[in-house]
């Protein structure tokens, strides 16, 4: 598949680089991990996430779908009767997205979106001037969509405006290892992977991962699903990002595209990875039980010892456990090797623990945790 940017069409097409980033910040690469591309359509989901944080779900939702079109990136799929692009992941809708987003100008527009993306990779990402300036020359079918957009009353700015401000965009400059870490921030539910920071809004993360699920592979999203089962998004300059919430972020860049405009060999690490490694997100997890350490007394008190990641499951057995009842006055909650508690886990414990506190003398060890929450 050819591109029409000529500063993509001469890119060295052996170049392959890997990244793989955990939630607790260890990346692990291979290949040319570093070589830095364009981040391309790989942009629209970052964006998406902007603009959701600026205006809001309600807002967004009046102005772009969130369905899977069946068709390329870079169609005319618009709602017959509202004008809405499909979703936020093809073209029309990252123009449409790229208007909601607050700032000045395109510039100004741009320049916060490439800030956000930096905060999640950990270090400063710039716009490729000569990229731009390919983009804006092979812009022709973006401008039609913008101008029809604008005709339906879903684009505010000029057209020439949003269309410069998305080539700024997708001229970004990153490498596999910058994308593994903004997939593993996205994997830890928002959250940085090196502090307790949340760089984006818990709500606002999983509704940009449930579009990825559905959209971001374009009309190959339900194949994508079905065989590797991992949030992604693809961009024409060879990238494939991927997310698998509670795990890992996936980097892979290789510039061969398919007829639909992924990475050829980008799609075929990924199948490879979610077989060999069991990544794909219906791969049956740990149930809730693993989250109840231990149960027994100590120094004449009943202690509850609680780990790992505690989600509804995992409170929901610690709450039958408590309806069966303690022997003892005192009852200890051990929080200390709970890593993060979602905000369900942390209503169903704190009711727990007040009603227990009308029969025993209940203390929470480590309570900053239960307060905190995620």
């Amino acid at each position: 598949m050819t591109t029409g940017n000529r500063q993509l069409e001469n890119v060295d097409p052996e170049l392959f680089g890997l990244a793989v980033a955990t939630v607790d910040g260890t990346i692990y690469t291979a290949g040319e991990a570093n070589h830095e591309f364009s981040i391309q359509s790989i942009s629209k989901p970052f964006a998406y996430a902007l603009a959701l944080r600026d205006g809001g779900l309600e807002r967004l939702e009046a102005r772009v779908d969130a369905e899977p079109s069946g068709e390329k990136f870079n169609e005319i799929s618009l709602e017959s009767d509202t004008g809405r692009p499909r979703n936020a992941l093809i073209n029309a809708g990252a123009l449409a997205v790229r208007d909601l987003v607050d700032g000045t100008d395109a510039r100004h527009r741009a320049q916060r979106i490439a800030e956000e993306m930096s905060r999640l990779a950990g270090r400063d990402l710039v716009v490729d001037d000569q990229v731009y300036e390919a983009e804006l020359e092979a812009d022709d079918h973006n401008q039609a969509l913008a101008h029809l957009l604008r005709s339906a009353g879903q684009l505010d700015c000029a057209p020439d405006e949003v269309v410069d401000g998305y080539a700024r965009q997708c001229a970004i400059g990153v490498d596999c290892h910058d994308l593994a870490m903004m997939a593993a921030v996205m994997a830890n539910g928002g959250m940085s992977t090196s502090s307790d920071e949340q760089l984006i809004d818990g709500q606002i993360n999983r509704h940009v991962l449930s579009v990825m699920a559905t959209c971001g592979m374009y009309n190959g999203s339900g194949n994508w699903m079905s065989t590797v089962g991992i949030p992604a998004k693809s961009g024409v300059a060879g990238a494939i990002i991927g997310v698998l919430p509670g795990q890992v972020g996936v980097a892979v860049f290789s510039p061969r595209l398919n007829q639909q405009g992924n990475s050829v060999r980008g799609v075929a690490v990924f199948e490879r990875l979610s077989r060999d490694m069991e990544l794909h997100m219906m791969h049956v997890i740990p149930t809730g039980r693993s989250a109840l350490r231990s149960v027994g007394e100590r120094d004449g008190a009943t202690v509850v010892e609680l780990q790992g990641d505690i989600r509804f499951a995992g409170a929901e057995i610690f709450a039958s456990r408590a309806c069966e009842g303690f022997a003892t006055d005192e009852i200890v909650i051990d929080l200390s090797e709970v890593r993060v508690i979602d905000d369900a886990a942390r209503r169903l414990i704190t009711e727990v623990r007040e009603r227990l506190s009308e029969d025993h003398r209940t203390t929470v060890q480590d309570p900053a945790r239960l307060l905190a929450g995620r």
